[in-house]
């Protein structure tokens, strides 16, 4: 497969992006012959970074070069000799990584190390000579990209590459920054590899390194990346989508037309507003060709509206609905609601009078620059202090909570497969939810996550002994799915021996809870978890106490006995009824029982207790199951004093278990404390009157 069949860059007269790129990277094989040339005068920029200082300072003014021009004399005098398969001149590399990252605003320190990522891997350069020259900062970025890539781990080298590329990625965002820019490069020139190794490394980007561009939120690599990986991978969809947009540009584009009326109305209101016409690149044009079929003219772009403020945004909307047809359906708020990966935009479609629908995107510069950009729109994220050293243990303040996660379960991934699978299925996930503590933290979740994995975000494998979760107050079941905003409480059991079932891996959706379940059951195969451990049939157990109340009927040499509908209990106001037999019924008046007693004509007969306190009662424990539960709650029932005539357990459903305990309790007024006793067992989340 020939470089210009698998690069966009070879149809660059379709679409003005691709012109653009197509100039950058003829002025790179310009920068390769000017690096040959060697160093210049120290009193001026070397020819081959102009490009790059140019870039950077239309991003930061007062930028100093300086360094610049000194890391690129180090980087080309350590390379020379060194050529890329391409047969250009390896420089050329490490230049066109920091030119692609100095378009997208990167500040001047992640661009020295990104002209010196490879210097320590494969040069004479030590990492202490970087840090003796350019400081720590530029040591540690470096001694991070370096680290992602100089062990040979055979057959597991893409997965254990990647684990490493996440942990200096969460010590450091900058450190992927420059991974993603030197995936782009390389797979900007990957035609000179056979095409064996063209879809394994095409692969790998569209597994991984697209889905961290696009959770990092720089947009403009992504978009790249898949336009370059769509060409490799499917070359027949992506010639017939180049067909299609070549097709298109040979026709009247309906977009600059909308986008002149877009602007009369906004200048009209008074709202100054850039104004622009956004193609769509390959992939998404080819995905929005297998959704609505044929293609019109206004389906190749998008507009894009450009204002100073937040608040312009919505007066930006608000003239567009009220001056045109708005598709309602189409409205998404990502100002109110930002993406995971810190985008934010209006986004809305509109129908035009000539029958055109165009899809239209509001938000201000700065919002612009970190959808472009993502993190790397965000600068050093360590502007207080100096550093910690390259060695020690560092947090990134901008690391994104997707990210935290990642790296919370990678050193608990058991081998390399699972670590890859589980990795791509996370990175699959395209969005984030933000769930409540009871606390008050926060937790940051896949969207579809369960309360499962909430208790595995905040308890590690404490949570082996989760048993039950109450979601914004009210009591679910562990499997429960959690909605962005919920408030989450997790409730734990006390048994070291609880640990969870085998169902809880159909209901995790993060790494870290599918890792640390999947690794219980393993080395448990002969334990039960909370759902399991539970009995399957009712199960009873019988005191060798009958019966006998404490309640009286006024009518002589009667048989009294207590209702087992609402197990009545000394004070409470009763109401007694003759039944068959002779017998006398003693319910309390509230009982539904009662009415209907009324209603068959039953004699009533007055009751009251006697002196003596003594009383039985039926008690219901509603409970999440676990191991011994069933002794745990017999053994508080004993502590109060209290004698169990009977109990009964019914067989679990959805984890949560019934029992039901008919007790003597030597005095009535011990009945609240008794309830309280009872629900204070771990795993019990309501006690009531039968």
């Amino acid at each position: 497969m020939s470089a210009e069949a698998t690069n966009p860059e070879a149809h660059a007269e379709v679409r003005p992006e691709l012109r653009r790129r197509g100039r950058t990277r003829l002025d790179l094989r310009r920068l390769g012959r000017a690096a040959l040339l060697g160093p210049t005068s120290r009193d001026r920029l070397p020819d081959a970074i102009g490009h790059v200082a140019e870039a950077h300072r239309a991003h930061h003014p007062d930028a100093d070069l300086s360094i610049l021009r000194r890391a690129y004399l180090l980087a080309e005098t350590s390379h020379r000799g060194q050529m890329r398969k391409s047969g250009e001149p390896y420089i050329t590399h490490p230049l066109a990584v920091t030119l692609i990252l100095a378009e997208l605003g990167a500040e001047t320190t992640t661009l020295t190390a990104s002209l010196l990522h490879d210097t320590v891997e494969d040069t004479d350069v030590t990492l202490d000579q970087v840090g003796e020259e350019f400081g720590d900062e530029v040591r540690f970025i470096v001694d991070g990209v370096t680290k992602v890539e100089k062990i040979d781990y055979g057959a597991a080298a893409e997965p254990e590459t990647f684990r490493k590329m996440l942990v200096a990625t969460g010590n450091d965002v900058r450190v992927m920054s420059i991974k993603l820019a030197d995936r782009l490069h390389n797979m900007r020139t990957l035609g000179v590899m056979r095409p064996e190794k063209q879809a394994r490394i095409a692969k790998v980007t569209r597994d991984v390194l697209i889905p961290l561009a696009e959770r990092l939120g720089v947009q403009a690599l992504k978009t790249e990346l898949e336009d370059l990986v769509f060409a490799i991978l499917h070359p027949e969809e992506y010639e017939h989508t180049r067909a299609l947009i070549a097709a298109h540009s040979g026709e009247a584009d309906p977009l600059p037309a909308i986008a002149d009326s877009v602007r009369a109305v906004l200048r009209e209101a008074g709202i100054s507003a850039e104004v622009q016409v956004r193609p769509r690149h390959f992939v998404s044009v080819h995905r929005i060709a297998r959704t609505r079929g044929e293609l019109r003219g206004s389906d190749f772009g998008r507009i894009l509206v450009l204002v100073g403020e937040n608040a312009d945004c919505y007066a930006v909307l608000g003239e567009l609905h009220t001056c045109f047809t708005p598709v309602v359906s189409e409205f998404k708020d990502f100002i109110a609601a930002p993406k995971f990966n810190l985008y934010q935009s209006l986004h809305t479609a509109v129908a035009v009078p000539e029958g055109y629908v165009a899809e239209v995107i509001v938000r201000s510069r700065q919002m612009h620059r970190v959808a472009e950009a993502g993190v790397v729109a965000l600068g050093n994220p360590y502007t207080t202090g100096e550093p910690a050293d390259s060695d020690e243990e560092r947090v990134d303040p901008t690391r994104p909570g997707w990210l935290s996660r990642l790296l919370d379960w990678q050193q608990s991934a058991p081998d390399p497969d699972t670590f890859w699978t589980v990795l791509r299925a996370e990175l699959a996930q395209d969005r984030e939810i933000t769930v409540f503590r009871a606390d008050g933290g926060t937790l940051g979740l896949p969207a579809g996550a369960s309360c499962i994995d909430a208790a595995y975000a905040q308890h590690g494998e404490a949570a082996h002994g989760c048993i039950g979760a109450r979601v914004n107050g009210r009591l679910t079941s562990l499997s429960s799915p959690l909605s962005d905003g919920d408030t989450v409480q997790l409730l734990l059991a006390h048994d070291a021996s609880s640990g969870p079932a085998a169902d809880w891996l159909e209901h995790a959706r993060t790494p870290a809870a599918r890792i640390a379940i999947s690794s219980w059951l393993e080395s448990h195969p002969d334990g039960a978890g909370p759902a399991a451990a539970a009995p399957r049939a009712p199960l009873s157990v019988t005191g060798l106490r009958g019966g006998g109340g404490n309640a009286v009927a006024d009518l002589p040499d009667a048989h009294v006995r207590l209702a087992g509908c609402c197990t009545p209990v000394p004070p409470d106001a009763v109401a007694g009824f003759v039944v068959r037999g002779g017998a006398v019924t003693v319910h309390r008046v509230h009982c539904p029982a009662v009415a209907q007693m009324r209603s068959l004509g039953r004699t009533s007969v007055a009751v009251h207790w006697r002196a003596t306190a003594d009383c039985r009662v039926t008690l219901l424990a509603e409970s999440f199951g676990r191991p011994h539960l069933l002794a745990d709650l017999t053994e508080a029932i004993a502590r109060e004093g209290v004698e169990v005539i009977s109990a009964t357990v019914e067989p679990p459903v959805e984890q949560r278990v019934r029992h039901s305990y008919t007790l003597q309790l030597p005095d009535a007024t011990g009945l609240p404390a008794l309830m309280r006793a009872m629900r204070d067992v771990p795993g019990v989340y309501d006690v009531s009157r039968a």
